[in-house]
């Protein structure tokens, strides 16, 4: 039972932050650029908490916490516009009287807001409790792992892979999973001395690939630095920021082209399970989750996906570049897709989450 509150209170903080600031991007944008905003909502469903504040927004907190909205005034055009949302807009303070590029920036904010945000928690961690750094040094060895059989021991420094240089744990990892069932040579570093080990890489199959990589059967020391100075953090900061980036899409392209399957992908289950796990080592660990998470969700959105705000910034900047909106009809059916597209991306995710919990084998050995 306390596994399962913490789960449940760590998930609802971490999207909650998440969904707030992306939001918060559009909230603040939509002022700056003269829009009224005249919903803003954390959370899905009937309100258990409104308020409105002396701008005329209306603050909301909805009992489903997967995700939350602005609503700025005049959203919808003339063409969709009721009669009474027509007579109720406020000359001037119109979001879709403005110009396409004061609209496409209003958009935008909410993902830049959470890079931002990413880049804000990874600083503080830096410059509070240090940067962990993987060191290219042998933890441990798995007993009849690869690395067994070519006689690595902890405290080894693995240098190269065959021709291949490896100053960093991430090239070790890289060259090695490339490889499964290579004969090569492992170049260490033991007490001083440099010391060439013949090794068989080995080859292992798991559920997210498509076919077998190549494993050694080691772990690397983990050291965390001292505490970063304001500025050498704020560097860091946004280095793993981009780091992180990097990582995500290249992950998502790996998914596209095969080298992964789609059975990587999680959804809000997962999230929530990560969440709990997460939160058992600490606060620190959970902040550094939900920097990772921040920067997916920010890329997430800026996918070209009508429904998305990646979407609508494509419909923008069309319009930009014609000089006039997309069709009304066109924006619909795009909208209409994308709506389909994110529900089924959805219903996959959960089926693998499910999955991933054991439940269909649990209801099948039921039936069995």
């Amino acid at each position: 039972m306390h596994e399962a509150i913490r789960t449940i209170l760590s998930f609802v903080v971490v999207l909650g932050v998440l969904v707030f600031i992306h939001e918060l991007g559009h909230y603040l944008a939509a002022r700056w650029r003269g829009v009224k905003v005249e919903t803003f909502s954390i959370g899905f469903g009937p309100p258990l908490w409104r308020w409105t504040d002396k701008a005329g927004t209306e603050w909301r907190v909805g009992p489903i916490p997967l995700g939350g909205f602005v609503k700025p005034h005049g959203f919808e055009g003339p063409e969709e516009a009721t009669d009474e949302q027509k007579a109720a807009w406020e000359p001037g303070r119109t979001f879709h009287d403005k110009p396409v590029g004061s609209r496409a920036i209003v958009i935008l904010a909410g993902p830049v807001f959470n890079f931002l945000l990413a880049f804000l928690l990874f600083s503080a961690l830096f410059a509070f409790c240090g940067r962990p750094e993987a060191r290219n040094e042998v933890n441990a060895v798995s007993p009849g792992s690869a690395a067994a059989a070519a006689g690595v021991t902890p405290g080894d420094a693995i240098l190269a892979v065959g021709d291949t240089s490896t100053p960093e744990v991430t090239t070790v990892q890289s060259v090695v999973a490339a490889a499964p069932g290579k004969a090569t040579t492992l170049h260490v570093r033991r007490h001083g001395e440099d010391v060439s080990l013949p090794v068989t890489i080995g080859s292992v199959s798991t559920a997210g690939k498509t076919s077998p990589v190549g494993q050694l059967g080691v772990t690397f020391a983990t050291v965390t630095s001292a505490p970063l100075s304001p500025g050498a953090a704020v560097v860091a900061g946004a280095r793993e920021t981009w780091s992180v980036t990097v990582q995500t899409l290249d992950g998502l392209w790996q998914m596209v082209t095969g080298r992964h399957t789609a059975r990587d992908l999680g959804g809000p289950l997962r999230i929530a399970q990560m969440s709990g796990q997460v939160a058992q080592y600490g606060v620190a660990s959970l902040v550094s989750f939900m920097a990772l998470l921040s920067v997916n969700l920010g890329l997430i959105n800026l996918f070209p996906v009508p429904i998305l705000d990646g979407g609508r910034l494509v419909f923008y900047a069309i319009e930009a570049i014609r000089g006039r909106p997309v069709p009304r009809k066109v924006q619909e059916l795009g909208f209409q897709a994308g709506f389909a597209l994110i529900a089924c991306l959805f219903l996959f995710s959960t089926f693998n989450d499910l999955s991933s919990f054991g439940l269909f084998k649990w209801v099948a050995s039921l039936a069995g």
